[in-house]
């Protein structure tokens, strides 16, 4: 089969570093999608409800493509959270996530824009948070991190010491499980090396 373009339909520069390192190099179409007021039983079928969306948006003007979706909330305490709407926030998250654990979900949704097929599936990983000081969390915080992405922190970024642990795909945690997507690949027919840039 023929390698069709492979398109991601997110903004995040963390999901698209994590598949240039794996020898992708999608193009970049950014869904437009209002991740507000959406609804679902519990976090991880919302997260692929969102990448579903934004998938669909980006595909439905996109033939002969392979698009991918994704989408990732951090699930503390039976809650499901995104981005922080502004640092008072994010500070009172990571003082009561530090010294305990959440779990990261992340929905991913690939449609096949050629033969109209699509496959949508979530990962989660454990995540552990060191107990850290306020003076750390208040210095994290300033830096701008952490209201730019879901949980307020990152693996791969300033916050990454922070993380005691995790038990685990760690590409899930930084926003696209390379070894899901490899899988659901696989199940609509392509290799995902037949994808690696020439």
């Amino acid at each position: 089969m023929n390698a069709p373009r492979l398109i991601l339909a997110s903004a995040s520069p963390a999901r698209l570093k994590v598949l240039r390192g794996a020898g992708l190099d999608p193009e970049v179409i950014i869904s437009g999608v209002h991740e507000e007021g959406i609804d679902a039983p519990n976090t991880a079928e919302l997260t692929v409800k969102l990448a579903q969306l934004k998938a669909v948006a980006v595909a439905t003007n996109t033939p002969n493509a392979l698009v991918i979706g994704c989408d990732s909330l951090l699930e503390f305490e039976g809650e499901a959270l995104g981005k922080p709407f502004d640092e008072v926030e994010a500070v009172e998250r990571w003082q009561r996530m530090r010294g305990h654990h959440g779990v990261l979900h992340t929905g991913h949704c690939i449609i096949d824009t050629q033969r109209d097929v699509w496959l949508a599936r979530s990962a989660a990983t454990q995540v552990r948070f060191a107990n850290i000081s306020d003076d750390e969390i208040a210095a994290y915080v300033a830096s701008g991190e952490a209201t730019k992405v879901a949980g307020a922190f990152t693996l791969d970024g300033l916050s990454g010491p922070f993380i005691s642990g995790i038990t685990g795909d760690p590409s899930n945690v930084i926003g696209i499980s390379l070894p899901l997507v490899r899988m659901m690949l696989n199940e609509l027919g392509y290799e995902i090396t037949d994808l690696w840039r020439q």
